[in-house]
């Protein structure tokens, strides 16, 4: 589909409206207590099927149905690795039309996932975000709205606050929250994001400079691709795996990992309802287009409360999370006696729904949902715009716009190109 189908897009939008009037409330839960979806699964359909979308076509307790890509060889790639018994879409308002999906499972490029997200929440459905949330903060702001205003269930696809190792700490993020929600550490806190913490921030995604435009692939609608971002000519850099390191779909390392590892300190310092007041940044100044590398940045909230991205690892003794009264090292070593005794006898974090389809089912909102997300999201972004503009910044994050700073707050709600708004 190229831009511009004046016909077709009017029949998108009535069919979305339609999915709106009749999907509000799930097929699962119109049932009742007890009753399950056919098949005893919830169904879903992926939109965008590269790497990151094919390596989720199966999950627990989800049929898939359809699949989107507007690249023809990845589409075919992906109804293959499903068994062939799954629909094929060009474009992804189609696939959301559909009655019968529950889930739509977005693992696009992030200058997508604002438009699909309010798009699938508007028609009805639960959603399934890769990270980053979105690339503005002005776009998680409207994400936050729609789903919210439209009862629907959200997950964002980073997990470490809930389960799993969370990289070389050597520890789940739980026993940290026991000892931090239970005061062992002090007040305020400071967290180092650094090689020598077990964090690693991708350099390589960064960009390159004077890209030479090149003939499109005939698999692939580049147009559309593009969608909202600024039109630039075609070059194979831009798109599929290399596209973080350009600013107009991610922003290189931070975008790629930075809510991975500042969504769990958000959890741990209970800040999911605000962000921090303030970002300075350490960078060489950056190219108008390819993102480059940054030495350090750091994020202060109102209450002294510090996190450090190290990039260049300076530090190398840098304890991961430490305060008046402690210190929590790599490896989950402390200068606490008795750590693990300690942590063994402090009372557990609040239960959280883990299972997104236990959240889609029971209508109680997921671990990692829109608003918690959006505001982890927001600190990636608020890093982004300071390294972009090479400046430190001020920030509310009650109003969530800088202050007395027209340039960074241009980048709070970017313009997109036509026919595509948020």
């Amino acid at each position: 589909m190229k831009q511009n189908k004046p016909g077709r897009r009017e029949f998108m939008k009535r069919s979305a409206a339609a999915a709106v009037a009749i999907l509000v409330v799930p097929r699962h839960v119109l049932g009742g207590q007890g009753y399950t979806a056919p098949s005893d699964q919830l169904t879903k359909g992926i939109i965008g099927v590269g790497g990151m979308g094919r390596g989720h076509i199966n999950y627990e307790g989800t049929r898939l149905l359809a699949v989107c890509d507007v690249d023809r060889k990845h589409m075919e790639q992906a109804i293959t690795q499903a068994g062939g018994n799954v629909t094929g879409y060009h474009d992804f308002r189609e696939l959301i039309a559909r009655e019968d999906i529950d889930i739509v499972h977005i693992a696009t490029p992030p200058h997508w996932h604002g438009i699909m997200a309010k798009t699938a929440a508007e028609a009805g459905k639960d959603i399934w975000c890769e990270k980053p949330m979105t690339r503005t903060i002005g776009e998680g702001i409207k994400v936050v709205e729609a789903v919210q205003k439209y009862g629907r269930m959200f997950r964002l696809n980073t997990w470490f606050r809930f389960k799993d190792q969370f990289y070389g700490l050597g520890t789940t993020v739980r026993p940290l929250k026991k000892l931090i929600s239970n005061g062992v550490l002090g007040w305020p806190l400071k967290v180092t994001v650094s090689g020598s913490t077990g964090f690693d921030w991708k350099f390589f995604w960064t960009g390159l400079h004077n890209l030479r435009p090149e003939p499109v692939p005939e698999e692939l609608d580049y147009e559309f691709w593009l969608g909202p971002a600024p039109y630039k000519p075609y070059n194979p850099e831009r798109v599929h795996s290399k596209f973080r390191g350009y600013w107009d779909y991610d922003g290189g390392g931070l975008g790629d990992m930075g809510q991975h590892y500042l969504d769990p300190v958000q959890y741990l310092l209970d800040k999911d309802d605000t962000g921090p007041v303030s970002v300075e940044i350490d960078a060489p100044q950056q190219h108008y287009d390819a993102v480059g590398t940054w030495r350090r940045i750091t994020y202060t909230y109102a209450d002294g409360c510090k996190i450090i991205l190290d990039g260049e690892n300076r530090d190398k003794d840098a304890a991961y999370i430490e305060g008046p009264d402690g210190k929590i090292y790599k490896g989950f070593r402390s200068d606490i006696k008795d750590l693990e005794k300690l942590v063994d006898s402090l009372p557990d974090p609040a239960t959280q729904i883990t299972t997104f389809s236990d959240s889609v089912k029971s209508r109680q909102t997921f671990a990692l949902n829109e608003a918690n997300g959006h505001r982890s999201c927001s600190i990636v972004n608020m890093g982004i715009i300071a390294l972009r503009l090479g400046r430190n910044l001020k920030y509310d994050p009650l109003k969530q716009q800088f202050i007395d700073d027209e340039g960074a707050n241009r980048l709070i709600h970017q313009p997109m190109r036509d026919p595509w708004r948020i």
